[in-house]
């Protein structure tokens, strides 16, 4: 660019990079997000001469403030949307080695990270430099970052991007792409499964009892991470025994192995099939977590489930398993009036109805059974959880405390214990 003043060549640049936009290959979803616009909106009245410095100004304010609003940066929030991409690229490099993907893609997937480097790096050094010979006044800028800086991030430390290639192939197989990337617990709305931000993170060693049940669910969720075919899982049994918890325990024990938690409601029992179908082609593993399944005699929402369980013509992908709580161990509401007499007109096979709705519950290949808590066991979880939330009382007052607590609410169980601890907690603060 010889021959060219320095803002002359800056807005060069500047125009570069906001073309180069319209070349991405695999990555274009990156274009589409408001913060993108926002950026490339900036750099385009930059290169222009004649842009007021009140459009430039409030350009820059609307960049900035998009950046401020995903609490991380600029470079950041780069670098998470890439390792979060669900694009060709990241669907086949998910699932195959690198080296058989169609060299065309990966030389697609080179050239977009090369051109998203310069996005992340150049960007932002091009804009404080523009700024300032517009003599603008002083603003508060964007991050500015030098090579030496990308040392924090293991896939982004090499000065040229497209050399992680190979590292962010192994980390889509791992951790799976789009959604299911930045999600360890998901939900069912609206038609598609949404992350859940917050989830409830419980620790498999804060839960104490029902210790066989435990390790049966543990050994079955840990065939499933191994690629075997893993059985659907009921838990039925006292109100109060920790087994919602139990599942989500699993989340926080085996997410980073790439297990996802996916909440269905009962309501949405009739989209069973569309979430399978959603999840079949992914390289995690997911368990289906429907919590206090029952249902009343006149729904036939369980026939949906009953597909999934057992299967139809379409198979059962080896990459899911349902594990369900419940409170009655016959899922589907039976009267004695259902049941058949010789009397009865009503209908011929009525038999068939009444096996119909106990085969529910025959189809979950495994069945955990969670027993009200007799009074060791509820003294244990007491004081297992009074030795974590570091509550310094003498066994005897703690033993007497947690039994009268127990004749005030009526039952025994892992609930009532930890409510009694918090309890505690409160009297404490």
């Amino acid at each position: 660019m010889s021959g060219l003043s320095n803002t002359e060549a800056a807005a060069i640049k500047l125009q570069q990079l906001s073309t180069q936009a319209a070349a991405l290959l695999v990555y274009r979803d990156l274009i589409d997000d408001d913060l993108s616009q926002t950026y490339l909106n900036l750099l385009a009245l930059l290169a222009q001469p004649e842009t007021s410095k009140a459009a430039i100004l409030q350009a820059y304010s609307r960049w900035f403030y998009a950046v401020s609003k995903t609490a991380s940066g600029w470079l950041d929030w780069i670098e998470a949307k890439i390792l979060s991409a669900d694009n060709p690229f990241a669907r086949q490099a998910q699932l195959r080695p690198l080296a058989e993907l169609p060299p065309g893609l990966t030389q697609a997937a080179s050239h977009d990270l090369n051109l998203l480097q310069r996005w992340a790096i150049a960007g932002p050094s091009l804009i404080q430099a523009a700024l300032s010979t517009l003599a603008m006044p002083e603003l508060p800028m964007v991050q500015t970052l030098e090579p030496k800086d990308l040392e924090r991030s293991p896939f982004f430390a090499t000065l040229t991007w497209a050399e992680t290639l190979p590292a962010l192939a192994k980390h889509y197989q791992q951790y799976g792409i789009g959604r299911f990337a930045t999600a360890k617990a998901l939900r069912w709305r609206n038609g598609t499964l949404e992350g859940i931000g917050n989830p409830e993170q419980i620790q498999l060693t804060d839960l104490v009892g029902y210790d066989w049940q435990q390790t049966a669910l543990k050994q079955n969720t840990e065939a499933l991470l191994a690629g075997h075919t893993a059985l659907n899982v009921l838990l039925y049994g006292s109100r109060g025994s920790g087994k919602s918890a139990l599942i989500k325990a699993l989340m926080t024990e085996y997410g980073d192995r790439g297990l996802r938690l996916i909440e269905l409601n009962k309501a949405d029992m009739m989209h069973l099939p569309d979430v399978i179908e959603q999840i079949r082609s992914s390289v995690l593993k997911f368990i289906i977590f429907i919590d206090d399944l029952s249902f009343e005699d006149e729904e036939n929402s369980y026939k949906a489930l009953k597909v999934v369980l057992e299967g139809n013509l379409t198979a059962r992908p080896a990459n899911v398993a349902v594990y369900a709580t419940s409170n009655r161990r016959h899922l589907i509401r039976e009267f004695f009036d259902d049941r058949p007499r010789p009397s009865s007109a009503d209908e011929v096979h009525a038999w068939d109805t009444v096996q119909e709705k106990l085969s529910l519950s025959d189809r979950f290949g495994l069945t955990l059974t969670f027993e009200p808590a007799d009074q060791n066991t509820y003294l244990k979880i007491v004081r297992h959880l009074a030795q974590r939330a570091r509550i310094d009382l003498p066994d005897e007052t703690l033993t007497h405390q947690a039994l009268q607590w127990t004749v005030r609410h009526n039952v025994r169980s892992g609930r009532t214990a930890r409510q009694f601890i918090d309890y505690l907690r409160g009297q404490k603060s």
